[in-house]
């Protein structure tokens, strides 16, 4: 019986081996790429999967969204501005067959593809839309990549351009320039005030031209004004409408 029971514990433990190897388990998140006999049969899971031995093999994909960082770029903007910039890609397999089939490896050929268009895309704007427009330049390169993957059942769902990093130099000039600008919109504000206030003052002066009672009561307002600050020099103003009169009287003699 034990001689028997020898000869059959080769056998079983080849048995076990061969349904261990042939059942597979999937989680929610992962599918199964069949092959049998090296041809695609279909896309399996969650859950058990029975495979062939020999015949089928299996190959896992991840259906999660994978945050894959985009390493830092060297970057000439369109004014000639080297800046150094990195971003990160969100992603995910929405195709299992097209991502095993079409691709050798997504991940790497995703990360390749983000760095050329992260160069591209931002090579042809200047320094300033950069700083400026960065959600515009991510939806930009977004649909780009969006585009492109689309062949290899991935959907590029988010890309965030994280730093863009000056030299020293131009971080300087960059300063100097804001620094200027602040100062001529100070200077431009100063003469836009400078000039209602003289724009005033000409309404004001053509009113009291053509009320002459106006003109005498404003001046002796002002004569007031000056008798109540305590000066000890007063200077009276010579009335325009004497000088007139006393030149009538000298042309009429």
């Amino acid at each position: 019986m034990f001689s028997d029971f020898g000869f059959y514990f080769p056998i079983i433990i080849l048995l076990i081996l061969f349904l261990a190897s042939s059942v597979k388990i999937l989680r929610e998140y992962q599918r199964g790429v069949v092959f049998t006999l090296g041809r695609f049969t279909s896309v399996k899971g969650p859950g058990i999967i029975i495979l062939i031995p020999v015949i089928q093999q299996m190959v896992r994909t991840d259906l999660r969204t994978v945050a894959l960082d985009v390493p830092t770029q060297d970057v000439i903007s369109r004014d000639n501005v080297s800046v150094r910039v990195n971003a990160v890609l969100y992603f995910r397999v929405i195709d299992p067959e097209r991502a095993i089939i079409q691709v050798e490896n997504y991940l790497e050929a995703t990360s390749q593809l983000a760095q050329t268009t992260l160069r591209s895309v931002l090579g042809k704007h200047e320094l300033d839309e950069m700083l400026a427009e960065r959600d515009k330049l991510n939806v930009d390169i977004q649909e780009i990549l969006d585009s492109q993957t689309d062949a290899w059942g991935i959907k590029v769902a988010n890309v965030e351009i994280k730093h863009v990093d000056l030299n020293e130099n131009m971080v300087r000039a960059i300063a100097r320039q804001a620094e200027a600008e602040r100062e001529r919109r100070a200077k431009v504000i100063s003469a836009e005030g400078e000039q209602q206030a003289a724009q005033k003052l000409l309404e004001a002066a053509e009113i009291l031209s053509q009320n002459p009672e106006a003109m005498q009561l404003r001046y002796l307002t002002t004569l007031a004004n000056i008798a109540g600050e305590q000066n000890s020099t007063i200077v009276f103003p010579f009335p325009m409408e004497l000088g007139k009169m006393l030149t009538r009287l000298s042309r009429d003699s």
